[in-house]
């Protein structure tokens, strides 16, 4: 049977390898459709070309750190001694054909890979699609955005250009700051003293063969897992948890992909070809006597540099060994502390909720007010971090004093959070409140009536019952409840003191939460004045908010379907 409908080839292939009852089943995977869900091809796609211009790239840079002197076409630099790393790059970007264009293309698709996975990241964490059962995917691909930033700041360290140089000497500063193992720690990465004869090498090494194969093989899982716990969708009428509504992979989503890859690479492409972005040639080759005046690392460094910049400078010193807490708090603590947070989120929340359920429905940022607040403060940490990694920049352009924007971020990097914790949660409960106001009464028509006994309302007409559905796709949440102190027969419940911290924390994640309505407060809001509803309602041009109240309901859920 597979010899008549499949092509010879495919059907040798299918003979020994079964592919054709294995895509059969595969290619026919319903994916949903949200440009949400792009902000991951993008970053897929990003390190397709990464691994694209990075193949070509290999062919002329040499990763040496041996001292040769200049001969190339770029006469500002002919006859100065640099590393055959930095006269290579030099070489790639004016005597290679396309390689300028190449180098550029590459640079900007790590940034946009970088940019990608944090925007996506952001999308899983708002909409709650970490939650179970795929707490782990989201632990891999906060995996891969910190892979790929190390990644990054490797490759931007491959040059050899007194810009990067500068940035890793910070770095190995840094590494230095370690206790005890601090020096030993910095000789094994550089191959000595900074900057050592081995640190090209090294990198290059790292950067063309383990962490993109650790990323690659990351990305395969994730995929995997994406497939095995089909997609999440946002809610809507006919999706449930437990189907899926969207388009096959095999042929529309699979041709959608292929055009927006397609998409991706032209508009990377546009801008390494208009936009310039490390130009090499300006900065001159590294030397450890020199330094960049008003230097900055690419983007996604800047936040672990701010962090560096605003904190006070002191040290200690502790059985003849020197603690300099200027660099151990802001780059040995506080960054692995908020990495190690945010990895953890979604096991930290699960706990505090007590939710276990399996979750294919995605929340609205809206109906979950804590968490929201949460993603907000945590970005406005991460943001005041990253001014601080410009704040001399930021002195210069706006004629400030320095010492002011060093003192002001050092403030505003504690009280930033929380300030944007309780504005972001208090909108979000607002956001709530309107929404029942439009599930209970309706939308506001602009038409004014005025009753017998001379009051003026406004006439209100009700919202589809597609928007009433989408409003209610929710469930009602209850804080955790503490429980007795002891069971009956007396015996003493065990960690209570655990137990009354989970309530605690439970309470506050779901304090002031707006309950979606019930069947009964429905119906009431509709009989109490409300008649124009079922006018309306009969008419067949809208249909009235009491027909979903219960979404949870299977019967419901089919008549919805249905329409």
């Amino acid at each position: 049977m597979a010899t008549k409908e499949l092509p010879p080839p495919v059907a040798w292939a299918d003979d020994r390898l079964g592919l054709a009852k294995l895509g059969k089943k595969n290619l026919r995977k319903v994916f949903p459709d949200h440009w949400s869900f792009m902000l991951g091809e993008i970053a897929l796609y990003s390190f397709i070309i990464l691994l694209l211009t990075g193949v070509f790239l290999t062919f002329w840079f040499k990763p040496s750190m041996a001292e040769i002197e200049y001969q190339g076409s770029y006469s500002l630099l002919k006859g100065l001694h640099m590393s055959e790393a930095y006269a290579s790059t030099l070489d790639i970007s004016f005597d290679v054909r396309g390689g300028l264009l190449m180098r550029q293309i590459h640079h900007w698709a790590a940034v946009l890979f970088v940019a990608s996975m944090m925007v996506h990241l952001l999308r899983i964490f708002f909409t709650g699609a970490f939650r179970k059962p795929r707490e782990l995917n989201w632990v891999i691909g906060f995996g891969m955005l910190f892979l790929g930033i190390v990644e990054g700041f490797i490759g931007y360290g491959l040059p050899d250009d007194l810009l990067s140089g500068t940035g890793l000497r910070i770095t190995q500063g840094m590494i230095q700051a370690s206790p005890v193992v601090g020096t030993w720690m910095s000789f094994l990465i550089f191959g000595g003293e900074f900057p050592g004869d081995d640190m090209v090498p090294r990198f290059f090494t790292v950067h063309v063969l383990l962490i993109p194969g650790l990323i690659l093989a990351l990305v395969t899982v994730h995929l995997i897992l994406v497939v095995y716990h089909k997609h999440t969708q946002y809610p809507g009428p006919g999706r449930t948890e437990k189907n899926v509504v969207g388009y096959p992979l095999m042929p529309v989503y699979m041709a959608k992909a292929g055009g927006f890859f397609f998409v991706v690479f032209g508009i990377t492409a546009l801008m390494g070809a208009l936009l310039q972005i490390n130009p090499v040639w300006l900065y001159g080759p590294y030397n450890p006597a020199e330094v960049t005046a008003g230097s900055q690392p690419d983007w996604y460094m800047g936040w672990l540099e701010g962090s560096v910049r605003i904190m006070p400078g002191f040290e200690s010193e502790f059985w003849g060994i020197t603690l300099s807490w200027n660099l151990i708090i802001p780059a040995l603590i506080v960054p692995p502390a908020f990495v190690t947070l945010v990895a953890l989120y979604p096991f930290i929340e699960q706990w505090i909720t007590g939710d276990k359920r399996e979750h294919h429905l995605l929340d609205r940022p809206r109906n979950v007010p804590t968490r929201t607040g949460i993603g907000v403060a945590f970005m406005t940490f991460y943001g005041l971090l990253w001014i601080g990694g410009g704040n001399d920049l930021i002195a210069t352009h706006f004629g400030l004093s320095l010492n002011s924007v060093t003192w002001f971020l050092r403030f505003a990097v504690f009280l930033g959070p929380i300030f944007a914790f309780w504005v972001t949660r208090r909108i979000a409960i607002s956001l709530q409140r309107a929404d029942n106001e439009r599930l209970l009464h309706g939308l506001e028509s602009g038409v004014i009536m005025r009753s017998p006994d001379g009051e003026y309302t406004e006439k209100h007409t009700p919202i589809s019952t597609y928007e009433a559905y989408e409003l209610t796709a929710r469930d009602r949440v209850e804080p955790l409840e503490i429980g007795p102190e002891t069971d009956d027969n007396g015996v003493a419940a065990p960690r209570r003191g655990l137990t009354k911290i989970r309530a605690a924390l439970s309470r506050f994640y779901f304090a002031d939460a707006v309950q979606k309505p019930t069947r009964e407060e429905i119906e009431q809001a509709h009989a109490h004045g409300h008649d124009d509803h079922a006018e309306l309602g009969q008419s067949g041009d809208v249909h009235s908010v009491t027909g979903t109240v219960e979404v949870d309901d299977e019967t419901a859920r089919e008549q919805i379907s249905k329409r």
